[in-house]
């Protein structure tokens, strides 16, 4: 995975939120704490979009990790327009049809894909939601008291018993556990 200065994240030592924000950020405080005490609790930081586990290569000068977490500069030509060409597998049916389409089969693929990802954006939002819920919860909170009954009510939308189940959690893990999961019952 891929992280830059600018993609949002949250460390934790233990049960602790230790730093929260842009990965820079989260980089600069993970290495003064762990200058502070480098015997503590592990340190585990999360991707806030995806709830997946991120690491930061804290060695060197506070710039050479500035460095690693800038992109990459762009060399010279034409911008890259993001066009990926994938072989697709249709009957020749289909293929007839989408070439008989204004554009050819590209624009009307796109044009299908655009329709489809518009009409499903409330589900594949309380999706993301309950993936990156279930990934930092799997992580920090596994070994807890009602852990597997607040993952059955993540999934099942149900925010009162979700909350009651993560009541007794540290702080720290239950705002970010509580604030990932939004979504998911949004609705």
């Amino acid at each position: 995975m891929s992280v830059t200065a600018e993609t949002l994240c949250t460390a934790f030592r233990g049960e602790c939120r230790l730093a929260a924000g842009d990965a820079l950020s989260v980089a600069r405080a993970l290495r003064a704490a762990l200058d502070a005490e480098p015997d503590g609790p592990p340190v585990l930081v999360f991707d806030d979009a995806t709830g997946k586990p991120v690491d930061l290569d804290l060695r060197g000068s506070d710039a050479e990790v500035a460095w690693r977490l800038s992109p990459p500069p762009r060399g010279p030509g034409r911008p890259k327009l993001g066009v990926v060409a994938r072989e697709v597998t249709l009957l020749p049916r289909h293929w007839d049809w989408l070439n008989a389409q204004p554009g050819g089969a590209s624009v009307a693929l796109r044009k299908l894909v655009d329709e489809a990802r518009k009409g499903s954006e409330g589900k594949d939002r309380v999706s993301r939601a309950q993936e990156a819920a279930y990934r930092v919860m799997l992580e920090l909170a596994g070994d807890r008291p009602g852990y597997e009954e607040a993952v059955r009510a993540l999934y099942a939308a149900d925010r009162a018993r979700f909350d009651a189940l993560t009541a007794d959690w540290p702080a720290d893990l239950r705002g970010y556990v509580r604030t990932l999961a939004a979504d998911a019952f949004a609705g």
